[in-house]
């Protein structure tokens, strides 16, 4: 008996340091204020979590997979949580060098990523209704404070407001849809509602809870037609922690929500398929439709990131149950693009290191300030060059490798019409991302307004940029290592 429960508690052992190196963050900030010191002590922290989880997948650590009937940490999970702990670490490095000037507090914005991250960890091993929506409320609750952390800043106090707004809208939509369901079926467990499913004993309050439940997942994945809130957000956020949201909760949430799907079953409700092809249509024309007329950077990635939460939506359209070894493979390229992207901004924006509280109300998100970046920072270019041929699917990049994948799966699964969407939309996608592009070769502007610290490349944030910049690129050309890494990430 004593060794069941060891192995139940072992199973969570990542998530366990994770909420330790909060407590310890927590009561390193009660002693005394440094930001180094919790930077650091966030980074080790996840540091431990990442090996935990390596020693736990290579088998150095024994443990189990369940914990009850409420978690259940397996290949896909595993693999879920290491993007997860991998992109919270690289969030963390970003801050530390984005906020080190600022003359506010700073150290809660660490523990507030911790607790998300945690929340993140345990949302892709859910397997029960009420572990599902703790393990989201643990995620998106600290991410009101990290939205709204640079308060001074109108736009950041506007995001962090409207996410909570929009968020709670979901979160009452999610419990009602559980609400339904559970009056239906009278389990919250994902596998017994599957077998009602297949029995057919189930009755319109189940299908009415489960639109519900697929209306919130859509809000949180920011999939059309429930994309509104996602381009004031990512526009308001700080740098570091629009790289948070487009990474760390869209992986989690994915995961979430094809361990909900695939678990209960919904695939294989009538009214299931027709729901699909709307979100996705929807997604990829409304995503890069939108993005095209964009000159806010922050704003363009948002919009792009409605599209790409299309384009990974296919496969479960076309492959059903075996396609989440497609989609977190997806998902992991989409959250390392992202981290790119948005370190870039936050590298060139250093709002407090040059201006202090002067330009408090200011990023350097707007297209015109990277006219002719090329010419004084080449190697930052040539990062910022890498993550928007990635996002846009070019040949030699990680992006192109996911993409095309999501096409094959379509054409697998005798959806062509989804096969020519994710062409259609890579081709829309390809003019404004070449439009940034071709503002960073352009001739230089004589004033800057914002530019990159001059020793940007030996600071931790500009390391980990360019070791993103590095996987990219090399899972691109040698795509094998990373469909090995994935192989494993299936669910059942």
């Amino acid at each position: 008996m004593n060794s069941m429960v060891f192995a139940s508690v072992s199973s969570l052992l990542p998530v366990i340091v994770v909420a330790l190196t909060a407590l310890v963050v927590m009561i390193a900030i009660a002693i005394k204020r440094s930001h180094f010191w919790v930077a650091t002590l966030s980074v080790v922290g996840l540091n431990i979590a990442l090996l935990a989880l390596i020693a736990q997948a290579s088998g150095l650590i024994i443990s189990g997979e369940a914990f009850g009937n409420l978690y259940l940490f397996d290949g896909f999970a595993k693999f879920n949580m290491g993007v997860i702990v991998i992109a919270a670490l690289a969030c963390c490095t970003l801050s530390y060098g984005y906020f080190e000037t600022l003359k506010d507090n700073k150290d809660e914005l660490y523990l507030l990523m911790l607790i998300s991250t945690m929340g993140a960890m345990l949302m892709t091993g859910a397997q029960h209704l009420a572990s599902f929506f703790m393990s989201l409320e643990l995620l998106s609750v600290p991410m009101y404070g990290m939205l709204a952390y640079t308060f001074l800043r109108a736009r950041s106090l506007e995001a962090g407001l409207k996410y909570l707004v929009m968020s709670a809208a979901a979160s009452a939509t999610l419990l009602m849809g559980m609400a339904l369901i559970y009056a239906d079926a009278g389990t919250l467990y994902f596998g017994e509602l599957a077998k009602l499913l297949f029995s057919g004993q189930v009755s319109s309050l189940f299908v009415a809870g489960s639109v519900m439940m697929m209306a919130a997942i859509a809000f949180k994945l920011s999939a059309a037609p429930f994309h509104a809130w996602v381009s004031d957000v990512y526009e308001g956020a700080p740098a570091p922690v629009a790289a948070f949201l487009a990474s760390v909760s869209k992986v989690a949430m994915m995961a979430l929500a094809l361990r909900f799907m695939i678990g209960s079953m919904v695939p294989v409700m009538p009214a299931f398929d027709n729901v699909l092809i709307l979100i996705i249509a929807l997604s990829i024309l409304l995503g890069n439709l939108l993005a095209i007329r964009q000159q806010n950077l922050k704003r363009m990635l948002a919009y792009s990131s409605i599209a790409h939460i299309g384009y990974a939506l296919i496969a479960l359209l076309s492959v059903g149950s075996g396609s989440t070894s497609v989609i977190s493979m997806y998902m992991a390229v989409y959250a390392l693009t992202s981290i790119g992207a948005f370190g870039v901004i936050a590298l060139m924006s250093s709002p407090y290191r040059e201006r202090g509280h002067t330009s408090i109300s200011g990023e350097a998100d707007e297209l015109r300030f990277y006219q002719g970046l090329f010419w004084r920072r080449p190697v930052l270019s040539g990062v910022l060059t890498v993550m928007l041929l990635s996002l846009a699917g070019i040949p030699l990049t990680a992006g192109f490798v996911t993409k095309f994948t999501i096409f094959f799966t379509a054409v697998q699964g005798v959806r062509f019409w989804a096969a020519g969407m994710v062409i259609l939309g890579s081709a829309i996608g390809l003019y404004y991302y070449l439009r940034v592009l071709v503002t960073l070769y352009q001739k230089p502007k004589v004033q800057l307004e914002y530019d990159a610290h001059e020793h940007w490349g030996i600071k931790a944030g500009g390391i980990m940029v360019m070791i993103v910049t590095v996987l990219v690129v090399v899972f691109g050309i040698l795509p094998e290592g990373l469909m090995q890494m994935v192989s494993f990430a299936s669910i059942g």
